[in-house]
């Protein structure tokens, strides 16, 4: 089966134009000829796959998501294959059931393709996958595997979590569509978490309308689905946009991309202005990091307590900062983005969605970060849904996205601004 995105791929096997296991051989063959290079994969087992979806060929019905393959991320568990966290602790840890997003996605006739790469405990010590675009640099991270399984056709869709920038970053660096849901969107139960507060179950696609049918599954919303048909993306929204306060700490190429995201939505007939980050916004990338920190040390202290030895020295030295932590100022941290939440309106005013970073820039020329999640930081401690959409190459070649971000439990909304602005910056430019 030629390369296809999910929504076109789960309309034919379900019309009886395409069975699962064509479309399912299809990935897998991609795999075993790339895979080898990008090391997107932590698992992958091609008669597993393929006997899952023969299994899937065998049902009537087949459910919306038919024969697509998923791409899990490795902090998340499936019963079907191992599930280590990135770490050596959990090697041969063999799950008895699946995770709830996994279960959700299985039971509408999805096909779990793999366990894809993370950074140890989702957190800061790379994996060994490879940017596809260019090896030296950082395919981002932690849901590096997952980012680079789709951007290299390895999988139509996959699987991430974010903390600070986890899905988004990547998305950035790898060139496709991440989204990060509103707080608790996806349910997180088999999830390995290291932060209750900021952990997200997220997803990576080559589109909006793929996004959107996922998350009618893992989220139970199937009005979410029900995308206009292409080219009639619904009414143009209206925009903010902002570098936030630390926009001269991003790259002049991603300040340039989003400046023209804004100026395209603009003169395809969106309101779109610049706004006014407030000052009062400030403290939310220093508490994001504080709160980040300290229950990634509460969630791991087992592990610290008694694996220490076989913990990254990045990941130790986080928890030991964290552990210093005057006890107030996890604390003040929380009602930080507690009091910003309350004052959203401040930032948004009259606007649908805002415009901002996705990433400092470019993909790092490194392997051993996985870059700077700065422009990630307020919004995940806001708990507001965003969507990184691509859009364009910085002055190395590499990708560049900007993100789409809306009020918190506005996604509904956020998908369809999302997929107006997808339509808008694909068209040629005047």
């Amino acid at each position: 089966m030629p390369h296809s995105t999910a929504v076109e791929l789960t309309h034919r096997v379900n019309a009886g134009l395409a069975s699962a296991e064509s479309a399912v051989r299809h990935y897998v063959e991609a795999i075993e000829a790339r895979d080898g290079a990008l090391r997107a994969f932590a698992a992958f087992d091609r008669d597993e796959a393929l006997e899952s979806a023969r299994a899937i060929d065998r049902l009537r019905p087949k459910g919306p998501l038919a024969g697509l393959p998923v791409a899990v991320k490795d902090i998340i568990d499936t019963a079907q294959y191992e599930t280590c966290y990135g770490s050596s602790i959990y090697r041969g840890h063999r799950p008895a059931l699946d995770a709830a997003c996994v279960a959700l996605l299985r039971s509408c006739g999805a096909v779990v393709l793999g366990k894809t790469v993370t950074a140890e405990f989702a957190t800061f010590a790379p994996g060994p996958t490879r940017n596809p675009h260019a090896p030296g640099h950082t395919p981002g991270g932690s849901s590096s595997g997952s980012a680079v399984a789709v951007a290299a056709g390895l999988a139509p869709v996959a699987l991430g979590t974010q903390t600070a920038g986890s899905v988004i970053r990547p998305a950035s660096f790898c060139g496709v569509v991440g989204y990060k849901p509103s707080v608790r969107r996806v349910p997180r139960a088999g999830v390995k978490l290291i932060s209750d507060t900021l952990d997200e179950v997220g997803l990576f696609a080559t589109s909006v309308d793929d996004i959107a049918l996922l998350v009618s599954v893992v989220a139970q919303q199937p009005a979410w689905a029900m995308r206009p048909a292409q080219g009639r993306a619904g009414p143009a929204p209206t925009l903010g946009w902002t570098l936030t306060s630390r926009g001269d700490e991003a790259e002049p190429a991603m300040r340039q991309a989003v400046e023209r995201a804004a100026q395209r939505a603009y003169d395809a007939g969106a309101r779109a202005d610049a706004v006014d980050w407030p000052s009062s916004f400030d403290p939310l990338f220093d508490a994001q990091r504080t709160v980040q920190l300290a229950e990634t040390a509460r969630a791991l202290g087992p592990e610290y307590a008694y694996r220490r030895s076989q913990l990254s020295a990045q990941l130790v030295e986080a928890i030991r900062e964290a552990q210093e932590f005057p006890a107030q100022r996890y604390a003040e941290a929380l009602q930080a983005g507690r009091r910003c939440a309350a004052e959203i309106e401040s930032l948004f005013g009259g606007s649908d969605v805002i415009i901002a970073p996705s990433a400092v820039g470019e993909a790092p020329a490194t392997l051993a970060s996985t870059g700077d999640p700065l422009f990630n930081r307020p919004w995940q401690l806001l708990g507001c849904p965003v969507i990184g959409l691509p859009f364009g190459l910085g002055k190395q070649g590499l990708p560049i996205g900007v993100s789409v971000i809306a009020r918190p439990g506005r996604d509904a909304q956020l998908m369809a601004a999302a997929a107006w602005l997808e339509q808008c910056w694909q068209r040629p430019a005047d």
